[in-house]
Formats: structure tokens, C-alpha cells, sequence
């Protein structure tokens, strides 16, 4: 049986889910392009940085984004010092974790597909007239589709399960950071394993799903952006 507090605490996981994911694609895709295109000779840098959460342990990447935020660290203190407050312990500084954490989730399907599509679609689009907005807007994405959809489906269902960075960066606080994950945990050292399998339950329901459905949309596409990078 689920308690009202682990509904708040799985609706706080689905929020900051789809707040992050939303924000990981608005970042996301502008940046995969341009990794997908530049010649930069110091690219791999870059890419490194970003795949860091990849092998980094969540609890010391959560580590150092907590002196960031914290009211000591620089953006933490900035904020403070303009008359702002912090951002650890907050849902704000959450979803800076969430997107942190995710962005190679997000960012690796969108350049492999962004990689793949022929530089001579773009050639016949602009020789029509269209504009490179136009150009992004109504031929690249489409051709993307498949990688789009990966990379929210990943963006998504890999913020659901975060626990060591969020616990780091925001605590404990019913309705404001509390996640599902904590909420498992708390149950688990309580020794409460029915309500602790009850949340867990649907946390692994809803990420099954969610990789079931894009599984199976890739399945109709062969040769497209696949889970794997």
C-alpha cells in the first residue's frame, strides 16, 4: 500500500523527471549538433567532460554540485550575495543535479543521430530556399526522430531512478526534494519492505514501459538511433 507521502514523493520524482528532461533538450539538442558538426580540434575534451557522470560515482559528482550550490560555493554564493538564496536543498538545485547526471543519457543518441544524416539532404533543402532555421526545423529533427525519442525516453527514465546525486544536492524534504529513491530507502532501513516494494514496484513498471516503448518504436526503424551509443 502506498502512503500519501510516497505519492508525493513519486509525483516530486515524476516532476523533477519531466522538468530535466524537458530542459535536457533544449540543451541538448543545440549542443549534440554542433559536436555532431565541428572540426574542433580539442572536441574529445568536451565529450569527455559530458560522459564524466557516465563513470563518475554518483554521491561525488552530487559531492561537488552540493559546493557549487551550497551558499559557500561560487554559484550558490553568487546567488546569495545578489540577494537570492542558495540552491542545494531546493527542487531547483535538483533538476541542475538531474541534468547534470543525464546529459550523456540525453546527449549520445541525439549526435549519433545527428551524425547519420546526409549532408546532401540539407544541400537540396537549401538550394530550395530554406533558411538554416528552416533547414533544422523541417528536415534535420525529422530525420532525428528516432534519436529524439531515445534521448527523452533515456533522459527520462534515468532521472527516475537517481538516488546518490539527489541525495547530495537536495536531502530529504517532503514535497520539495524527496524522490521515490529516497522514499525506497527510507523504507528499506525502516524494515517497512511492503511499502518499500510498493513504490519500488512502480518505479520499475513505469521504466519498463518507457523502455519497452522506444524498443519497439526503433524496432520499425532499422539502421536508426538505437539505446545503446
Amino acid at each position: 500500500m502506498i502512503s500519501d507521502g510516497d505519492w508525493i514523493a513519486l509525483w516530486t520524482t515524476l516532476k523533477l523527471a519531466t522538468v530535466s528532461t524537458v530542459l535536457l533538450l533544449v540543451v541538448g539538442i543545440p549542443l549534440a549538433w554542433w559536436l555532431s558538426r565541428t572540426q574542433w580540434r580539442f572536441k574529445y575534451l568536451l565529450e569527455s567532460l559530458v560522459a564524466l557522470p557516465l563513470v563518475l560515482p554518483p554521491t561525488v559528482l552530487g559531492f561537488y554540485l552540493l559546493l557549487a550550490l551550497g551558499p559557500n560555493g561560487f554559484i550558490g554564493g553568487t546567488l546569495e550575495t545578489a540577494g537570492g538564496r542558495p540552491l542545494a536543498f531546493t527542487f531547483t538545485g535538483l533538476v541542475i543535479g538531474s541534468m547534470v547526471y543525464s546529459l550523456p543519457f540525453v546527449l549520445q543518441p541525439l549526435q549519433n543521430a545527428f551524425a547519420a544524416i546526409d549532408r546532401r539532404s540539407l544541400e537540396v533543402a537549401a538550394t530550395l530556399g530554406a533558411k538554416p532555421l528552416d533547414r533544422f526545423g523541417s528536415v534535420i529533427l525529422p530525420l532525428a526522430k528516432p534519436g529524439l525519442v531515445t534521448a527523452t525516453v533515456l533522459g527520462f527514465a534515468h532521472t527516475l531512478g537517481e538516488f546518490g546525486v539527489v541525495l547530495m544536492i537536495g536531502g530529504n524534504i517532503p514535497g520539495e526534494t524527496r524522490v521515490a529513491s529516497i522514499a525506497i530507502y527510507e523504507h528499506v532501513e525502516s524494515l517497512q519492505y511492503g511499502q518499500a516494494h510498493a513504490l519500488a514496484a512502480c518505479i520499475l513498471l513505469l521504466s519498463l514501459f518507457l523502455l519497452v516503448l522506444v524498443y519497439r518504436y526503433n524496432r520499425k526503424r532499422p539502421g536508426q538511433a538505437s539505446l545503446v551509443s
